[in-house]
């Protein structure tokens, strides 16, 4: 298997754009985001169990950015800033955001004429599927639509997604 990996990195290096840092384990775009998928992770101070906890995140999927890897290990950090080293078995690649403003519109089209299909209140976690430049369809709560990207955190800024 370890052959097989050298010769495709060697006959078809992964395509990488000016400036942009890849993961050293899986040659992922650092940073990068994710979402817990279970309902606790320890955080840790360091990449080990024996490294210790500082503290535990408790919210199931709960958007996070991934800023570091060791191992089986992620670097991860919340929209405060707040974080330290994850498992990785904890993390989704399910991609959710949380919205930073209260009562968002969430607009039937990505057009702030359209019509409103529900109000997001901040904190809510909202599923995140397509984004252009400035808009993204989120869905949380059996309601779904588009609002501004600027009311939204896990989603990066020049972040297009189909």
């Amino acid at each position: 298997m370890a052959l097989l990996s050298a010769f495709i990195l060697a006959f078809f290096p992964p395509i990488v754009h000016a400036g942009e840092t890849r993961g050293p384990v899986t040659n992922l775009p650092l940073p990068r985001f994710v979402s817990m998928k279970a309902s606790e992770a320890n955080v840790r101070r360091g990449p080990s169990l024996t490294h210790r906890i500082d503290w535990v995140f408790k919210r199931r999927d709960m958007p996070l950015q991934i800023t570091g890897e060791y191992g089986n290990w992620r670097k991860v950090q919340d929209r405060d800033g707040a974080g330290g080293w994850v498992h990785y078995a904890l993390l989704s690649g399910v991609r959710t955001v949380l919205v930073e403003q209260d009562m968002i519109p969430v607009h039937a089209r990505p057009d702030p004429n359209s019509p409103v299909n529900a109000h997001f209140e901040e904190g809510v976690i909202a599923r995140l599927g397509s984004c252009t430049v400035e808009w993204c369809r989120i869905s949380a709560g059996g309601y779904k639509g588009w609002t501004l990207k600027t009311n939204l955190w896990g989603v990066g800024p020049d972040e297009i997604r189909k």
